[in-house]
């Protein structure tokens, strides 16, 4: 299940949230743009597909198009698991709400921590850190899957980087994710260093190189 993460979580515990057709799913579009396919490499997965969306974003540790797309943008990535990780949780820690969203889209502005919509956190238990009122670092769950749970959305306000808050928060959602008896994991850039040492410090490992890349329909 880890190895295709978003069809996991969008033919399971997120199918709430699902458009499905066939063998492809994705997310509702003001919820996040990731699709899945039950095979990536599965042509008539990718026919399906086409029936949804003309765009979308995938990811696993490869991909082959289907006649008719073709890649728009591919990034290297890598999955890391939460095996044996203890969490921490954080008595500064405030969990968010739909009311919270146009701080937390402000935050995403000003961060840039990936993919997130005005409805993304609807997904899961999403956690901030406030400074004079002020919402300047968070962290939140994605991709749910049976035994699992994504750690997704770290950011912190640029002005503020630097003092661990991102690591807090990623601590307090494992703690969290770890007292519901599942595990966590999380994705980041092959090219971030800096966050894989971060993540490697708090416990989690390297499970498998991943690719997040967005295709586009052209018949």
């Amino acid at each position: 299940m880890l190895e295709n993460p978003v069809w996991a979580a969008l033919s399971g515990p997120q199918a709430c949230y699902a458009e499905a057709s066939g063998d492809a799913a994705r997310y509702q579009s003001d919820i996040s743009p990731f699709a899945a396919l039950a095979d990536n490499g599965d042509p008539a997965a990718w026919r399906d597909l086409a029936t949804l969306t003309d765009y979308a974003l995938l990811t696993g540790p490869s991909i082959t198009p289907g006649p008719g797309w073709e890649m728009a943008v591919s990034v290297p990535g890598v999955q890391m698991v939460g095996h044996g990780m203890t969490g921490v949780d954080d008595p500064e820690a405030v969990v968010l709400s739909e009311t919270d969203v146009p701080e937390i889209l402000d935050l995403v502005e000003r961060a840039k921590p990936g993919p997130f919509r005005k409805r993304t956190i609807e997904l899961g238990r999403y956690l901030g850190i406030r400074e004079n009122g002020r919402l300047i670092a968070m962290a939140g769950e994605r991709f749910r899957q049976p035994g699992w749970t994504e750690v997704s959305g770290v950011c912190t306000d640029p002005e503020h980087q630097g003092r661990g808050l991102g690591a807090r928060l990623t601590l307090a959602l494992a703690a969290s994710i770890l007292g519901r008896g599942e595990l966590p994991f999380l994705h980041a850039a092959a090219d971030n260093d800096r966050a894989i040492r971060l993540y490697e410090r708090l416990g989690f490992e390297p499970s498998h190189d991943v690719i997040f890349a967005s295709y586009r329909y052209v018949g």
